[in-house]
């Protein structure tokens, strides 16, 4: 009797390699001609796992993000994995935008991962566990038919798959 498999869909982003990409995005800022002067702060906040950036005007702030952006290329980090807030302008004449770091599977989206398994009529059972997904199955050819599911959809977070057994 064959033995079932399962695997687990989560979404972690690794905190140091951010930390890492926003230590390059200061140095790169500070060292830039167009920025150097412009006294802006980028903020990582590790707690609460958001992002602040102060800058003076709109397209200074803009041009740290594109930076900010870029280093999480380069560090393999999804740009899913920021959650952009609204720019707030302050009395001062600065700029400031809060960026929220997205850690864990919320309901509403391990829902609609759920739904989209089951519509599929694929053999498998989806277990929703606080911020992550079990996914099990009678064979790995389900499995990985359920994982290539997955990863045609867009689900606005970055997922990984761990645990495949």
């Amino acid at each position: 009797m064959a033995k079932e498999g399962s695997f687990d869909i989560v979404s972690e982003v690794n905190m140091q390699e951010i930390d890492n990409a926003v230590n390059q995005t200061i140095k790169e800022v500070k060292t830039r001609y167009d920025l150097k002067q412009s006294n802006s702060e980028i903020i990582l906040n590790r707690e609460k796992h958001e992002i602040l950036i102060v800058s003076e005007n709109d397209f200074t702030l803009k041009s740290i993000l594109d930076i900010l952006k870029s280093k999480f290329v380069k560090r393999d980090i999804s740009l899913k994995a920021l959650k952009a807030g609204k720019v707030e302008h302050a009395i001062s004449g600065k700029v400031r935008q809060k960026f929220d770091i997205v850690q864990g599977i919320s309901q509403d989206i391990a829902k609609e991962i759920n739904k989209t398994v089951k519509e599929s009529k694929l053999k498998v059972n989806v277990q929703i566990d606080k911020e992550k997904l079990r996914v099990f199955g009678k064979s790995k050819d389900v499995l990985q038919e359920a994982i290539s599911l997955i990863k045609s959809k867009d689900f606005s977070i970055p997922l990984q798959f761990t645990n495949y057994r």
